[in-house]
């Protein structure tokens, strides 16, 4: 058992077989542990503002906004919030981005729970955690120039925009579902074959799943 303080922790999930997988690894590893659950980004920004919480643990993929534009959220609604990821994409797909937005620990569902238990710790006590795996490849891209697949020096917005490009949703929908205008979701897009160096949106499409970025 760790600790003898109580510690609240925030659980933001989608799928409810998660929660209660993670809820049930904390209460086994913490003397006295309080476990929150939010099923999407909005809820989870709601229990933030409404009480403290000593650790926030965010999925990815979530069904009203993408985990990442979550994280620079709470870290604006809650700067002294710990976050940490919790996601089913490999490390080497996110995380980086994951710790530019705020995360001080960046785990994968597949994880052990004994190393679940211990990033927590590792997160709480103010220190960041970074598994064995990833520790060569964070050296070198945590730094301002970018490296490794084109993805990793789009902003959150064109991240965003990507994704909802990538599961076939049209200009129209997407900026619907952004709230933005038809003619901004053009710019993103403009950007993004610039950025990623292509030339249609069917080569979005096939570089997103090439590269993982979507379900």
């Amino acid at each position: 058992m760790i600790g003898t303080q109580l510690v609240k922790i925030l659980v933001i999930d989608d799928h409810e077989v998660v929660r209660r997988g993670v809820k049930q690894i904390l209460e086994e590893n913490f003397l006295y542990v309080e476990v929150g659950e939010a099923e999407t980004s909005q809820k989870g920004i709601a229990a933030v503002q409404q009480e403290p919480w000593d650790l926030a643990i965010v999925d990815i993929n979530l069904p009203d906004q993408s985990g990442l534009a979550l994280l620079c959220e709470l870290h604006n609604t809650a700067p002294q919030l710990p976050l940490m990821v919790l996601s089913l994409h490999p490390e080497e797909q996110y995380a980086v981005r994951a710790f530019r937005a705020g995360a001080m620990a960046y785990l994968t569902k597949h994880t052990a729970p004994e190393e679940l238990a211990r990033a927590v710790k590792q997160v709480l006590s103010g220190r960041m955690y970074v598994t064995a795996s990833l520790g060569e490849h964070m050296a070198g891209s945590l730094n301002k120039t970018p490296i490794g697949p084109g993805h990793h020096a789009l902003s959150e917005r064109e991240f965003e925009v990507l994704g909802m490009l990538a599961k076939g949703q049209s200009i129209k929908q997407t900026a619907r579902s952004l709230t933005l205008s038809i003619k901004t979701v053009s710019t993103y897009r403009a950007r993004l074959l610039d950025k990623l160096q292509l030339r249609t949106t069917a080569e979005l499409i096939r570089y997103a799943l090439d590269n993982h970025l979507v379900d």
